[in-house]
């Protein structure tokens, strides 16, 4: 058998993220856990991320552990008897600690036990989502009690290789509790289940953080409405006598409220929409089976969830509503004011015609005394001229020279006056 030729490096240009985006797929890996196993889940919406991780090297080096870096999101360590797993999110944090020893009681002593004393008190951050999970070859027969005597919902997962027990409550350490037997899980299998089980809880959760707001979306959306709706009605009274400056103004104030809303709202609505997709898919993940008398997971977060992330969904679609209707409204109105004043424009240019006219008949009249005054006294210097004539011995009669000048006079002073009115109209001009 021909021995194989090695690879012939090829020399590329990478693009400068490719390395990082290759290995993304595989930053974040489940642990490999076996039954017996109990684990702890915490996820607290972020603090300081320096104070998180000088926290997380105290822990560290109290167990002789490497601390990680600095620029690290995830880390899953074996401490001394438990395993410790970090994970950094946008909005939250999530610390996992699981334990493999035997035990009796599935939630009697948690994982959490192994933790120092006062470590666990003084996370930063706030507890958002908090469940301890048992994983075990053989459960009590008595369910019920080991939930407070709660309504179960569980279901076989993993095509019928383990089941699931929860009820989706908080006990009195405030933490949920997660019950699951393995029939037969590879490592890898039980790793990925748990998983996805926190995953579930603390992506409802996240999910949920909209819902308190989402009621005060639509309670903020139902003002701003009637509040438009008396304006658009005013808009649309033909016989109102109601200001355009005041609607406007109280256009533009609901117009600044309906965005103030929006920017307070928008992010957490939509992170609301992308948490219960990946919840959704987590749910679908787990290949849910029936066990009789209970309901599954899926058929509790259809009945609890959906609803609640229907009311994000529907105050989201009502701010963008609003916003397209106040659009709409301020068009309106705008238009309204433009023809107004385009009217007033118009009689405005009327009146100002009528002045000109006037102006211009005016003038003419003034022309025509002015042809008037001017001839009188021309006439009147050119009669001192005859007599003047006259009193030489010129064969002139005075009379005479006055009448033939009359016309002459008149009409030359005519021609002058209008010759001047042109050529000041057309220096105006240039």
């Amino acid at each position: 058998m021909a021995e194989a030729l090695p690879l012939r490096p090829v020399a590329l240009r990478e693009h400068p993220q490719r390395r990082v985006l290759a290995g993304e797929i595989h930053a974040r890996p489940f642990d490999l856990l076996e039954a017996p196993l109990r684990v702890s889940h915490l996820s607290l919406v972020h603090a300081d991320p320096g104070a998180e991780r000088a926290h997380l090297a105290e822990l560290l080096a109290a167990h002789g552990a490497e601390v990680m870096a600095a620029d690290c999101n995830f880390f899953s360590r074996e401490l001394g008897g438990f395993r410790l797993r970090w994970e950094r999110h946008s909005e939250f944090s999530t610390y996992t600690v699981s334990r493999g020893d035997s035990f009796v009681n599935p939630f009697e002593a948690t994982a959490l036990e192994l933790l120092p004393l006062g470590w666990l008190e003084s996370l930063p951050g706030e507890v958002l989502s908090a469940i301890h999970v048992s994983v075990a070859r053989e459960v009590p027969e008595d369910l019920s009690a080991l939930f407070g005597g709660n309504p179960l919902v569980g279901s076989k997962v993993v095509g019928g290789h383990a089941e699931i027990w929860t009820d989706f409550r908080l006990h009195n350490d405030g933490f949920g509790r997660v019950l699951v037997r393995d029939g037969d899980l590879t490592a890898g299998q039980t790793g990925r289940l748990v998983q996805r089980v926190l995953e579930i809880d603390t992506y409802r959760m996240m999910a949920l953080l909209a819902f308190p707001l989402a009621r005060y979306a639509n309670n903020e959306t139902g003002r701003i409405d009637r509040a438009l709706a008396d304006i658009v009605t005013q808009l649309a009274d033909p016989q109102g006598t109601q200001n355009d400056r005041e609607l406007l103004d109280r256009l533009t104030r609901l117009a600044a409220e309906a965005e103030q809303l929006d920017a307070t709202t928008s992010f957490r609505l939509a992170a609301a929409k992308a948490y219960f997709n990946i919840v959704n898919s987590r749910v679908y993940e787990l290949r849910e089976d029936r066990i009789f008398g209970l309901q599954t997971i899926a058929e509790f977060t259809e009945r609890r969830l959906v609803p609640a992330m229907k009311t994000c969904e529907a105050a989201a679609r009502r701010q963008q509503s609003l916003a397209t209707r106040v659009s709409r409204a301020g068009d309106l109105l705008r238009t309204r004011v433009d023809i107004a004043l385009e009217e007033k424009n118009r009689d405005l240019l009327r009146s100002m015609n009528r002045r000109a006219e006037i102006q211009v008949r005016l003038q003419q009249t003034v022309e025509g005394l002015s042809v008037v005054a001017i001839t009188y006294y021309l006439l009147g210097v050119i009669g001192y001229l005859a007599r003047g004539l006259i009193q030489l011995g010129l064969p002139i009669h005075h009379d005479v020279v006055e009448l033939i000048a009359v016309p002459t006079v008149a009409v030359a002073v005519w021609l002058g006056v209008r010759r001047l009115r042109k050529a000041l109209i057309g220096a105006a001009r240039e």
